[in-house]
């Protein structure tokens, strides 16, 4: 299927069994890391073992073979059954790493009790002593080797689990039907596979911290029963009872986490549909209402997030006091059953066991709540993966026959897979290869679904469907992808210079390409954002010609380029370059029909007339009603006005202009040599103290951080004086064991109350947090100017609004809890450990400063690790993201497997980071538990050959029940804090996008315009010069004219003559460079953004629609009555098709608009500027997707509803300016010609020759 590329062979996979231990493979690259901030080319490949191609076959073949044998009736946890049964081997080896280190920790217990009882010895046995240390020293290796390799192999595992999922989300988003499509948005995607793919991540590890630490507990349990007997079994009731009273804080946490997540996917489709279509927001001045409805999305999941730690808090406080009250329970029962002597042997034997207890007893809670997470992710994988895919049997593709063959014969379709809701009917359509066939008809008529028809997109209800050869296809809205324009054009395929070049000529994009600073180099931005809307076309279209296919589906490929180029794209690439070639043209442009072989009629689902141009000129028809409206618009022109017609010239475009998503003639922003969109930025070096204490400060939690860590010293404290009352009370005849044990229960009891405490505010810390990161993004995001979102991948704002923040939301609050808890626990350890043994400090204090010199030198590697896995990881979400937008074009052109291919590299960049990322960390692990088991080893010589009672047996056993934690709690303090230091990494990474220069301000108090502002509607434009960057050359070059009140002033010229760059200075999208524009002789400038945008109205050349209801569409606002969305809707043509459907104004609308057509969705945007009434309205290619006949009554609508307005209207169609009261004609930046159109038309004008060259396409017919 996709083959695997040659590569350098895998460090890990060469490493000896001896560095695979030692993780001194790592070594090379963390040297590296030492002497200069790493990237990606730096880090190793990963082996075929590790890929994701193999991991997803693996996992595809798992959940075939489950499919066939359960079918779809039991499809509980099919995700989670088809990884098991890939990868049980693998985990059940981890899961045996794991054991081995529980039992190796279990053990020391014993080995305490045999010491203890050593020095108690009156004639002591060296051997025996040796022995015993021999013991010592074999247990902590174990233990260690066997820890560390099952860390290190089993998120190895996790990574390959991860890597499948995600490589299987993708797949299934290339396969997923219409109605898949619209339960599943582009940002949910995104969520399965940035959240949802990387948290099963972690399922192996914590599957085996899970069932593992309640085999230590047991076997806990176990050791104590053998040294205190039946005093053992009062001590498991309150265990019990902690154990079963977690059992409902458990289904609390899950039902919580379920609507956390549930939440979190409505404002991540919501925020992704926002930042595809923030230029719309802006012309519109809608920031605020958007930015708070995303805030509101966010208080919803808020909501659940603080339910889910708070109730996380209590039955964290179960777990930590369970040690504290089964050890006072089980001296009690020693007391009371007289099981065991209450001596020092006894008393830290127990006291070292339930020492061990603690890991497990603080890992339960989170690993609980993190397994429920996991459960909660498997579930949505789950759902998303048996989503109703795109039958293949819909459309017989490379059915039998010529190549270039399209067939439908009594083909019904429908969009929602039901009979009842027909979008196409009786459909039959018969097209030989070599034909050119046009399709026409109204608006909405059911066009571009024929073409979906054809591609196999639309569900078949009955008839059949057969394609014979190749299919390139063109959409109506343009999908570009990032990259490089030559990359869009090969589009996968490998470079043909002579086949190239003809597709770039034919498609007239050779001048364009001359003007860039890297030519078909030129880095495009997201979505094509730096390209014109004609430029964009043409790319498609040469992508499409390239490609060579047999059968060529075109939707309305000429609207958005001006009437020569169109003329010249029609004559060179369709009939010249496509002469072979099998046509289906969708198109507005009657001027075309008459050379087409067949013409088809659609209206209302159904091909209502078919035949040659002449043939179906029959009076009264639908067709003849379109060709008559086109003679009406052409009918003020005469064809001697064509004497100067200009020869085909593109306008040079200028390389230093941003363009916005929806501009249609914007020049390309790149400074001199440097391309549009930059790699994304990172912080280099260690990550300091700063970042987390920007964590703290940003969110004003100091009190709290404050709050929690003396509650961590408390209960530190608490826990040592209960020790030491213990330590020096069991030899003490005087004070009888009730009381010894009284009075260890009350001071332990106490530490409850620190636990809890610490817990809550750390919590709360967290959660401050969290609110107030989130809140400082989002604000920095709306107020971000346009420039910003031209050249920042919308992957990477994604990024850091869903795994970054999740991140915040989870990860942070439990590592600072536990990372806190590790610094008082190693400081009370060594205290602790000198006051008994004091010539243990030398070795103890080497070992701390070894300890930290390592993790110094780890961390300059593991930051720099942590930040290339954040900028790795954007580029796998918006390719997804970009995946989803054109997937109808990947499945058209059968390129899925290049984009797979491209996908799986991206995976795997992402994972051989975070797999180096792991053994980075376990190599700091391992060393810091080598040199803390040095400090242990020094400490139990130094007490095997002390003097006979020269330490008390109480001190002895103190003293070895909190060094034999040593280790263990240095381990987890450097796993935590390194866990934490590369989570504040998410925190860099939010700050930097809470610190975008904003743009201007969007209301200025002391300079708010009159609410009557403007009253008549003049625009004054004195010497306006416009440049989008400083040092950039300037792109508009000094425009003066005015545009008188209630005038119509059309705007013409060519692609790229800056007509799109001066609507953008009308709405302040970029600041000019000098000059002014003055409206109603008030400076635009010196008020605020808001102010000035409510003031203006503009339907864009890109129409954009949002996830919602028609009302919302129309009114996103919600500020007018039903009776005058309806009145609008009347104006606009649309009232007839709403009022046919079943929930009228409630009528959904999908993600962007999907399921309108795009005329409708351009009527839409027509809706929203006949509600909100302005005195000055901008018409930038409004009408370019929709038919002559419902564009000659959108023009009359205009002009009687804006006739006292002033209306701008930037077009290619020269009928829509022609009767405009002035016309402005702009080159290469520059005011060329600004009078009446009558005047400019009796001259030798551009102007003119514009008409003639539109006249001169129309007068064949």
């Amino acid at each position: 299927m996709y083959q695997r590329l040659e590569k350098d062979p895998a460090v890990l996979d060469e490493a000896s069994l001896l560095s695979k231990l030692w993780f001194s493979w790592i070594d090379p690259l963390l040297s590296l890391g030492n002497s200069k901030p790493l990237n990606v080319d730096d880090i190793p490949t990963l082996g075929s073992e590790d890929e994701a191609l193999l991991a997803y076959k693996n996992f595809n073949e798992a959940w075939n073979s489950l499919m066939e044998e359960k079918g779809t009736k039991n499809t509980k946890f099919f995700a989670l059954r088809a990884i098991t049964r890939v990868y049980w081997k693998n985990m059940m080896l981890g899961g045996m790493c794991a054991l081995l280190r529980t039992v190796s920790v279990v053990a020391t217990p014993l080995l305490l009790y045999a010491f203890v009882s050593y020095s108690n010895l009156e004639k002591k046995n060296l051997s025996k002593g040796v022995s015993l240390v021999g013991l010592l020293i074999f247990f902590k290796v174990v233990e260690s080797l066997s820890y560390r390799q099952f860390y290190f192999y089993s998120k190895r595992i996790g990574m390959r689990m991860r890597s499948a999922l995600m490589v299987a989300i993708y797949l299934k988003q290339l396969k997923l039907s219409n109605i898949g499509r619209r339960r599943h948005s582009t940002g949910e995607i995104a969520n399965y596979i940035a959240i949802d793919a990387y948290r099963l991540g972690e399922f192996v590890v914590l599957l085996h911290l899970g069932w593992t630490s309640v085999v230590q507990l047991l076997l806990a349990i176990a050791v104590i029963s053998s040294v205190v007997g039946f005093g053992v079994l009062p001590g498991l009731v309150p265990f019990i009872v902690c154990g079963l009273l977690n059992v409902p804080f458990a289904k609390m946490l899950q039902r919580f986490q379920t609507k956390f997540m549930a939440a979190q996917d409505k404002r991540l489709r919501s925020f992704s549909e926002i930042l595809y279509n923030m230029k719309i927001i802006k012309l519109q001045a809608w920031e605020e209402n958007f930015k708070n409805m995303v805030q509101s999305f966010r208080q919803t999941e808020f909501k659940w997030l603080s339910e889910y730690h708070y109730k996380k808090t209590y039955s964290t406080v179960l777990y930590w006091m369970s040690p504290t009250v089964v050890s006072s329970v089980i001296f009690f029962g020693c007391v009371v059953f007289e099981s065991a002597p209450l001596d020092a042997g006894t008393v830290f034997t127990v006291m070292a066991a339930l020492r061990t207890m603690a890991e497990p007893v603080r890992l339960i809670p989170d690993t609980l709540s993190s397994l429920i997470q996991v459960k909660v992710s498997f579930k949505r994988i789950d759902t998303f993966m048996l989503e109703d895919e795109l039958k293949q049997e819909d459309t017989q593709m490379r059915g039998k026959g010529d190549s270039g063959l399209i067939s439908i014969k009594d083909g019904s379709f429908s969009w929602d897979g039901e009979a009842k809701s027909l979008t196409l009917c009786d459909i039959i359509l018969k097209a030989k290869p070599g034909q050119k066939i046009a399709v026409c008809g109204r608006l909405g008529a059911g066009k571009s679904s024929l073409l979906h028809a054809v591609l196999g997109e639309i569900p078949r209800i009955c008839g059949s469907v057969s394609v014979v050869g190749s299919v390139a296809y063109v959409p109506q809205a343009c999908w570009i992808q990032s990259g490089t324009i030559r990359e869009n054009i090969l589009f996968g395929k490998a470079m043909d210079k002579a086949k190239y070049e003809e597709a770039i000529r034919v498609c007239a994009l050779d001048n364009d390409f001359h003007s860039f600073d890297y030519g078909d180099l030129t880095e495009i931005g997201q979505r094509g954002l730096n390209l014109s809307g004609g430029q964009k076309q043409r790319v498609q279209l040469a992508r499409a010609v390239y490609n060579d296919a047999d059968i060529y589906l075109l939707d309305d490929p000429f609207s958005a380029v001006d009437a020569q180029t169109a003329a010249s794209l029609f004559k060179d690439c369709v009939m010249t370059a496509l002469a072979k070639k099998t046509v289906i043209l969708v198109t507005h442009q009657v001027e075309f029909l008459t050379t087409v072989d067949n013409i088809l009629v659609v209206e209302g689902g159904q091909v209502i007339q078919s035949g040659s141009f002449e043939a179906l000129l029959i009076e009264g028809t639908t067709f003849e009603q379109l060709v008559f409206a086109h003679r009406s618009s052409m009918g003020s022109f005469d064809d001697t006005s064509a004497s100067n017609q200009h020869e085909h010239d593109v306008e040079r475009v200028k390389s230093d202009k941003p363009r916005s998503k929806e501009e249609s003639e914007v020049e390309i922003v790149i400074k001199p040599k440097f391309q549009l969109t930059e790699e994304e930025e990172k912080e280099v070096g260690v990550i300091g103290w700063k970042s987390m204490l920007d964590y703290i400060f940003v969110s004003n939690g100091s009190v709290y951080a404050c709050c929690a860590a003396i509650s961590q010293f408390g209960f530190v404290a608490t826990q040592a004086a209960a020790s030491f009352w213990l330590a020096f009370s069991v030899q003490n005849p005087q004070k009888s064991g009730l009381l010894v044990v009284k009075v260890y229960t009350l001071i332990s009891l106490l530490s409850v109350f620190f636990v809890y405490f610490r817990s809550l505010f750390a919590v709360c810390l967290g959660l401050k947090a969290s609110e107030s990161f989130f809140s400082g993004f989002i604000n920095s995001i709306f107020n971000a100017p346009m420039l910003f979102f031209d050249s920042t991948p919308i992957g990477r704002i994604l990024t850091r609004a869903s795994s970054d923040l999740s991140v915040l939301d989870f990860d942070i609050p439990l590592a600072f809890q536990l990372v806190m808890a590790g610094i008082a626990e190693l400081i009370a350890t060594v205290v602790i450990m000198a006051s008994v043994t004091w010539q243990v400090l030398f070795v103890g204090f080497f070992a701390i400063a070894s300890s930290k010199y390592i993790q110094g030198y780890y961390q300059r590697s593991a930051g720099e690790l942590m930040r290339i896995n954040g900028t790795t990881k954007a580029p796998v979400m918006n390719y997804a993201s970009e995946t989803a937008h054109g997937v109808a074009t990947i499945r058209a052109f059968g390129v899925a497997d290049i984009f797979i291919t491209n996908y799986l590299k991206l995976v795997d960049t992402n994972a051989k980071v975070s797999l180096c990322s792991s053994a980075a960390l376990e190599w700091l692990v391992l060393r810091t538990e080598a040199l803390q088991n040095l400090t242990l080893f020094t400490c139990a010589v130094f007490l095997l050959l002390i003097p006979n009672n020269y330490i008390a047996p109480g001190l002895v056993g103190l003293c070895l029940s909190y060094a034999f934690a040593l280790t263990s709690t240095q381990v987890f303090l450097s796993r935590w804090y390194s866990s934490f230091a590369n989570y504040i990494v998410s925190v860099e990474r939010i700050k930097q996008y809470m610190q975008i220069p904003p743009r201007a301000p969007a209301v200025i108090a002391d300079k708010r315009p009159p609410s009557t502002w403007p009253r008549k509607g003049r625009i004054d434009l004195m010497d306006l010069k416009i440049r989008y960057r400083p040092n950039a050359p300037i792109v508009l070059k000094g425009i003066t004219c005015t545009f008188k009140e209630g005038k119509r002033v059309g705007v013409v010229g060519r692609t790229g003559s800056g007509k799109t760059t001066l609507i953008s200075a009308l709405f302040r999208l970029v600041e000019p460079q000098s000059g002014k524009i003055l409206i109603d002789e008030l400076d635009i400038c010196s008020i605020g953004l808001r102010d000035l945008r409510l003031k203006l109205s503009i339907i864009p050349q890109e129409p954009t629609l949002f996830r919602g209801s028609v009302r919302t569409n129309v009114d996103p606002l919600g500020l007018h009555s039903d009776d005058e969305i309806w009145e609008a809707l009347e104006k606009c043509q649309l009232k007839s098709t709403v009022s046919k459907l079943p929930d009228l104004l409630d009528s959904s609308v999908s993600d962007e608009g999907e399921n309108w057509s795009m005329g409708q969705r351009q009527l839409f945007c027509l809706g929203r500027v006949l509600l909100r009434w302005n005195k000055i309205l901008v018409l930038d290619e409004a009408t370019a997707s929709i038919d002559s006949a419902t564009d000659a009554i959108l023009q009359k609508i205009i002009r009687e509803e804006f006739a006292h307005c002033t209306v701008i209207t930037v077009a290619h169609r020269v009928p829509t300016v022609i009767d405009s009261d002035m016309v402005l004609v702009m080159s290469n930046g520059e005011l060329v010609e600004y009078d009446e159109p009558s005047k400019l038309m009796e001259m030798n004008s551009a102007f003119s020759n514009l008409v003639a060259e539109y006249w001169s396409n129309c007068k064949q017919e």
